[in-house]
């Protein structure tokens, strides 16, 4: 079976031919304006044409994995936070038979990176398993005895970045204060630096504001980016723990641009999982991810699977 993937994003997408659990080829696409997806459709459609067009057999079906909330039984979009305002009410698979000639399924982005590291990734051969990815935000996403969970409004496990972690903490884009998200993710990183007390003393202050600056500059020894560093560390495994008590998962996946510094990140969360849930069965496993940019394309065959729900 050969399909199409599209990795929707807030500023960027992916295009993808898969065949199986190979990725034959990829294109990336930048927009400057994703308020809306009508804006960005007709590169988005190029692209996913020009990958039809070179496939060396018919492509099958197209799915799709949405930066927000997804209901994936009804396959539309229900729900943006200030990108693709207009996609609740666009019809994808309307739009994929149109364009492509093929059938559209839709996933959360996140649900979709999951079902790729239990088809082809870390998490092959695990029934329950809760996977986090680290980047410009923070995405979430748990799985249960083979399953995504999905919940009444398809909303379940997928919002572990809104997790609250701070008592009247900073306001976070979704309405709610001191969640995960806007304290330790990469839009807020910022945010977090420039109100920590001696910043303008530190050497955080002479660079951009990211996660590769802190952990560099934290190696350095500099003392408020190792204190931000510890920050987000303990934000991060909060949030893990609240999903292990949550989800009693085996295994956690951790993927995201973040993980570039997995060294430093997976031992800290592990320790402090370890001593901060209550598992008498055992303690759950936290690894890496191991597909990166490719997990939500893996998880493209998944949704056309026989049973897939």
């Amino acid at each position: 079976m050969t399909l199409l993937g599209l990795d929707l994003g807030g500023s960027h997408a992916s295009c993808t031919l898969i065949q199986g659990q190979t990725v034959l080829a990829t294109e990336h696409l930048a927009f400057a304006d994703s308020t809306r997806f009508a804006a960005v459709e007709p590169e988005i459609a190029a692209a996913l044409q020009g990958l039809a067009q070179s496939s060396p057999e018919p492509v099958t079906g197209l799915g799709v994995g949405f930066a927000g909330l997804v209901d994936s039984r009804r396959n539309c979009v229900t729900s943006t936070n200030g990108k693709y305002e207009d996609a609740p009410a666009f019809d994808f698979d309307a739009w994929g038979r149109r364009r492509l000639g093929i059938p559209v399924r839709l996933e959360n982005d996140a649900r979709l990176a999951l079902r790729g590291e239990m088809y082809a990734g870390a998490a092959r051969g695990v029934a329950d398993v809760v996977m986090f990815t680290l980047g410009t935000g923070i995405g979430g996403v748990a799985a249960m005895e083979g399953q995504p969970l999905l919940g009444a409004h398809s909303q379940a496990g997928v919002l572990a970045g809104h997790v609250q972690v701070r008592a009247n903490g900073r306001r976070c884009t979704c309405g709610g204060r001191g969640c995960a998200e806007s304290e330790a993710a990469g839009w807020s990183l910022p945010l977090v630096c420039r109100e920590w007390p001696g910043f303008e003393r530190s050497s955080l202050a002479n660079f951009p504001l990211d996660f590769k600056t802190l952990f560099a500059t934290a190696a350095a020894n500099d003392t408020v980016a190792t204190e931000v560093l510890d920050h987000c560390l303990t934000v991060w495994g909060m949030m893990t723990v609240a999903a292990v008590h949550s989800f009693d998962p085996d295994l956690i996946v951790f993927g995201g641009g973040v993980m570039r510094a997995a060294d430093r990140i997976l031992p800290f969360l592990q320790k402090y999982v370890d001593e901060s849930t209550w598992t008498p069965w055992g303690k759950a496993r936290i690894v890496r991810a191991q597909l990166d940019d490719h997990a939500a394309a893996l998880g493209v065959p998944t949704l056309f699977a026989e049973g897939a729900r």
